[in-house]
Parts: C-alpha cells; structure tokens; sequence
C-alpha cells in the first residue's frame, strides 16, 4: 500500500513576504538617516545668527531614497533628539531653547525639506500598483529625467525651508523681512545650491547599488 503524505504549505503570500520587506526596507533607512543627520548636523560654519549646516544633506538624501514619510520619520527623530538635549543642533547644541531661538523654524523645517524631497520616490513609484508595465517604464526612467526632477525636488524642499526658517526668524527677532532675507536666505544659496547637486549625485550613486 502506497501511503501519501500531505504537508501543511507554509509558503507566505508573496505579497505579504514584500509588504513586510518593504516595511522593514522603510524602517532600517528610517533610523539610518535619523542617525546620520544627528552625526552630521552639528557640524556648522558660524556665520551669524544661522549657521551654515551639513544636515540639509543628509535631510534630502533621508527623503530622496527612502520616501517622504521615512524621510519626514528621520528628520523628527533628529529633532526629537535634541530637543531632549542630545548635542545634535549647529554647533553641538540641544535642548528645547535651540528650537525657540532664532534658527528654530530651519530645524522644524526639516521635516518639510524631507517631505517635499522624498516625492521623487513617490513620483517614480506611481502608478505601479495599476500596471506593470507602467512600473518597468517609471523603473527605467533616463537618467536626465530623474536629474531633472531631483534638482526640481531639492530646490523646491529647500525654498519650503527657506520660508519656514525665515519666517520664524522674523517672529523671534522682530527683523523686517528685507533683513531676514540678507541674514537667512543670500547667504546660503552657493552653499545650498551645491548641497543639491551632492544630494543629486549620491541619490544616482545609491539608486544604482540598490540601497
């Protein structure tokens, strides 16, 4: 007599195995950037009542790879963290006065950067989920195009970030907007400008390893 075994199939749908791998992709970038933008953050070029940051980098890099809302995640868990009193904020500062000072509404401002940054993976993603074919083309997308829309991104995150800090400024300091504009905005451009185009440069760099 031939006996037949039958085996309970412990295969997980594989949707349910990518839902959870891309969960756990999110989560990883998530506290990667949260903690490189605290590694990077303090250090600043004292130029006056703002300082000239290297988080802005590492804020547009948090959205460009990884989306806006593990972008937006990581930008909260740097703020978080200093506002706690982790040495975290221009200059090695922390703690709760840091954000009710003049260069809090930039720090706040992060989180919109991030966001703003973090629609170039929403952007190309689009309408995946509708067609594959539509998915293998948007996967495809040339390289000018995806250099178009990244500086396109950056640039608009970083004037988001340029209202919100600026309008803060004035809040706190009673300056007029002409001034808040020689002290928060001009100063940064050459700088901000080239912060783009790394961001851009390493997104490509990162997008072709697979991160």
């Amino acid at each position: 007599m031939t006996e037949t075994k039958t085996g309970t199939n412990t295969n997980k749908p594989a949707g349910l195995t990518t839902d959870r791998t891309i969960r756990t992709r999110k989560l990883t970038l998530t506290a990667a950037f949260g903690a490189l933008i605290c590694v990077i953050a303090p250090l600043s070029v004292p130029i006056g009542d703002v300082p000239l940051s290297l988080a802005t980098i590492a804020v547009m890099l948090a959205g460009t790879i990884s989306g806006p809302a593990a972008g937006c995640c990581a930008s909260c868990i740097y703020i978080l963290a200093g506002i706690v009193g982790l040495p975290v904020f221009a200059g090695f500062k922390g703690g709760i006065g840091v954000m009710a000072g003049p260069t809090g509404g930039f720090i706040a401002g992060y989180i919109l950067l991030a966001a703003v940054c973090g629609l170039y993976q929403t952007i190309r993603s689009s309408g995946s989920r509708r067609d594959e074919a539509r998915q293998n083309k948007k996967a495809k997308m040339k390289l000018p195009q995806r250099t178009v829309l990244l500086i396109a991104l950056c640039a608009a995150g970083t004037i988001m970030l340029y209202v919100t800090g600026t309008a803060w400024y004035c809040l706190i300091t009673g300056s007029n907007l002409t001034g808040a504009i020689a002290t928060c905005v001009l100063p940064f451009l050459p700088g901000d400008a080239a912060k783009i185009a790394v961001c851009t440069t390493l997104t490509a760099m990162l997008e072709k390893a697979h991160i």
